[in-house]
C-alpha cells in the first residue's frame, strides 16, 4: 500500500515538472530564441533555431537610447532597495503593535484599513494630486513612498501572523531589564523575524522590479526609466524591433530569476510558518 501511494506520488511530482516545463520553460526559451535572431527572422515569432546567432542584439539594447537600459537598471535597483527598507521597518513594528494590541479600537481601525488596502486597486489620479501636492510626483523618492504603500498590507499581515510565534515573556523580561520599547523591537523582536523577513524580501522584490504600470503613471520622464517600462523603446506603431524586444526582456528577468531560484524556499517557509502560528 505504501509502495503504491509512493508510486502515485512520484507520477504527480513528474506531471508537475512536466507542466512547469510547458508553461514557464518553452516560453522563456522561445523568448531567448528570438533575442538571438535578427529582426526579419524575430519578426516571423517561430521557435526555429537561427543560422546565425546574434550576440550583439544584447549589446545594442545596452547601447539604446544613449544606454538607456542601464540607467533604467540603476533607478529599478534604487527603487526597489529602498522600497524593501522601508517595507520591513514598517511593516515589522506595525504588525508587532498590531499583534501586541490586539482587540483594541485602534487595531480594528488599523485591521479594517489593511484590509481595504488588499481588495481596493490604487486609484491614478487622486495618487498624482497627493504626490504633486507633496512634491514628489515624478521624482524616485516619490515612486519608492507608492512602492511601499503597495506592498503594505501583504507585509503587515505576514509579519503579524508570524509574531504571534514569539511570546510575550520576551517583551516583559526586556521591559523589566530596562529597555525602551525601540530597543525592544529592534535588539530582541526583529532578529527573530528572518524567516518572514526573507519572505517579504523577495516577494516585494521582485513585485516591485516587475512593476510596470505604477512607473508609467507615477515616474514618467526618460531620466526615471525603469527595466519594464524600456520595453517602450523598441515598440511603435508602425514598426517594431522584435530581436531588440526579446533581448531587454531577457535581460530584465535574470535578477528577479536568479533570486527566486535562490531564496523559493525561503519563500514558502516564511509564508507557511506565518500561516501556521498566526
Amino acid at each position: 500500500m505504501k509502495k503504491k501511494r509512493r508510486s502515485i506520488y512520484i507520477i504527480i511530482d513528474i506531471i508537475a515538472v512536466v507542466l512547469s516545463i510547458l508553461l514557464y520553460g518553452v516560453p522563456y526559451y522561445f523568448v531567448i530564441l528570438n533575442s538571438l535572431k535578427d529582426r526579419t527572422e524575430a519578426g516571423l515569432m517561430n521557435m526555429k533555431f537561427p543560422d546565425t546567432l546574434h550576440f550583439s542584439n544584447y549589446i545594442e539594447v545596452l547601447k539604446a537610447e544613449n544606454y538607456a537600459v542601464i540607467r533604467a537598471f540603476y533607478n529599478s535597483i534604487v527603487i526597489t532597495a529602498f522600497s524593501l527598507a522601508g517595507l520591513v521597518i514598517v511593516c515589522s513594528m506595525l504588525g508587532f503593535f498590531m499583534q501586541r494590541r490586539a482587540g483594541t479600537k485602534l487595531v480594528e481601525v488599523l485591521n479594517f484599513f489593511i484590509l481595504t488596502g488588499l481588495m481596493i486597486p490604487p486609484a491614478i489620479v487622486p495618487t498624482i494630486w497627493v504626490m504633486q501636492s507633496l512634491g514628489v510626483y515624478k521624482t524616485l523618492r516619490g515612486m519608492i513612498l507608492v512602492e511601499i504603500a503597495l506592498q503594505l498590507s501583504f507585509g503587515c499581515i505576514l509579519y503579524r501572523g508570524y509574531m504571534a510565534s514569539i511570546p510575550r515573556e520576551l517583551d516583559d523580561a526586556a521591559l523589566i531589564d530596562g529597555c525602551g520599547g525601540l530597543r525592544l523591537f529592534f535588539s530582541i523582536i526583529f532578529p527573530l523575524l528572518k524567516p518572514v523577513t526573507s519572505t517579504i524580501i523577495v516577494i516585494s522584490a521582485i513585485g516591485i522590479f516587475n512593476d510596470f504600470v505604477h512607473p508609467l503613471y507615477f515616474l514618467p520622464g526618460k531620466q526615471n526609466i525603469t527595466v519594464q517600462t524600456t520595453l517602450y523603446q523598441f515598440t511603435g506603431m508602425y514598426f517594431s524591433q522584435w530581436h531588440l524586444l526579446f533581448a531587454d526582456v531577457v535581460l530584465i528577468s535574470i535578477p528577479p530569476l536568479i533570486l527566486f531560484i535562490f531564496f523559493n524556499k525561503k519563500i514558502v517557509a516564511g509564508m507557511v510558518a506565518g500561516a501556521i502560528k498566526g
